[in-house]
């Protein structure tokens, strides 16, 4: 093999034996990168969940990496392309110089990493507070990842991690400082009506919003919202939580993005998917096909990469988008690389300002050999 050819590369196949499908990905890898690189992630759709140990050990054997993690999802995403509801393998291989690999276990695992470094993490929504451990993440390390999303009750998704498999908790690795790597997350979702400090809450439930109660609050943005967004609001309603009180106002990526879960009239009080605590601000929160690539592409624009690992959303793709394939697509072409490759997530990790975050609707994603390209004169 000539020597650095690249540093990165992806493959994916579509077949559904994944015998077949597994020696596709790894062959494809070896004509681009070569043997024996320093990491690799494995991604698979939740038609190959059975026999995913087996394929990592086929990577394993074949490819040689120094450390493997991987995880199932709804779907997959390698080059341009992204598999939904068929069988989908994706293979992602890198050469970074040394790295480790971790267990997370527990609901809340100590995250430890040096500073500089960079940790990609694929957990389980079921057993892994993803929340509590990003946010213990300090700034002077990056985390990206996702929850895996094949499952839809706990035990039912495969983390792996070298040799292992398992049905909880988190798989990480743990990249070396140096390698130009950047964090992109892209929201899914655009704020509608006003934002509200909550003024009386318990648990989830959101009970009074600016001294009024919360259902109210909602009927006056369902009020006030044109045609088109109110049918947006009622076929998905989501409410994001202000990330950063200080800021004067407050734009699509300033949230924490969480489903509207129900109402209660006799009360008023409103349920959503987290706790939101007497003084924090929100703003309720709609899908969006068209703001999202706007977001996506404004998020790209200027940046090159030789290469991207992406987590991105379950409710994204064509459910959002009407078709497959937008995701992949915005980042291998909008970063100039065909090492592109990740995972649909039921929730997505990543940093926004000095702090990680859980995420939700977002795509989240880590550049690598990431530079920003001089504006034309």
């Amino acid at each position: 093999m000539p020597p650095d050819r690249t540093h990165y590369a992806a493959a994916l196949s579509t077949h559904p034996d994944p015998g077949v499908a597994v020696g596709e990905v790894v062959g494809q890898v070896l004509d681009r990168l070569g043997p024996s690189p320093d990491l690799a992630v494995l991604f698979t759709t939740g038609n190959h969940a059975q026999a995913a140990p087996r394929l990592a050990r086929v990577v394993r054997q074949t490819l040689v990496p120094e450390h493997l993690i991987g995880g199932t999802a709804v779907a997959v995403l390698a080059h341009r392309q992204e598999v939904e509801e068929s069988p989908g393998l994706a293979l992602w291989a890198g050469r970074t110089g040394p790295v480790t690999a971790v267990r997370y276990e527990g609901p809340r695992p100590e995250v430890s990493a040096p500073a500089g470094s960079t940790i990609v993490v694929v957990g389980d929504p079921f057993t892994l507070d993803a929340a509590g451990m990003a946010a213990a993440v300090g700034p002077d390390v990056t985390m990206v990842g996702g929850l895996a999303s094949a499952g839809s009750r706990p035990g039912d998704n495969r983390l792996l991690l070298d040799d292992e498999t398992f049905t909880d908790g988190g798989v990480a690795l743990v990249l070396p400082p140096g390698l130009g790597a950047r964090a992109v997350v892209a929201p899914g979702c655009r704020p509608v009506g006003d934002p509200y400090v909550v003024t009386g809450s318990d648990g989830n439930l959101l009970l009074s919003l600016a001294g009024r109660p919360a259902l109210e609050r909602l009927q006056d943005v369902l009020d006030a919202a044109d045609d088109e967004t109110r049918d947006r609001l009622r076929r998905g309603l989501h409410v994001g939580l202000v990330i950063d009180e200080q800021r004067d106002a407050y734009e699509s990526g300033d949230f924490l993005v969480r489903s509207v879960l129900g109402a209660d009239r006799s009360s008023g009080a409103v349920a959503i998917g987290d706790q939101a605590a007497v003084g924090t601000t929100i703003q309720f929160q709609v899908r969006d096909a068209e703001a999202a690539t706007v977001d996506l592409r404004t998020r790209l624009h200027g940046l090159q990469a030789s290469g991207a690992l992406v987590f991105t959303c379950n409710g994204r793709g064509s459910h959002l988008f009407g078709s497959s394939g937008h995701d992949a697509q915005h980042f291998t072409d909008g970063l100039g690389t065909t090492a592109v490759a990740g995972m649909f997530c039921a929730g997505e990790i990543g940093p926004v300002g000095s702090a990680h975050h859980l995420h939700g609707f977002t795509a989240s994603a880590l550049l690598f050999d990431s530079t920003i390209s001089a504006p034309t004169a």
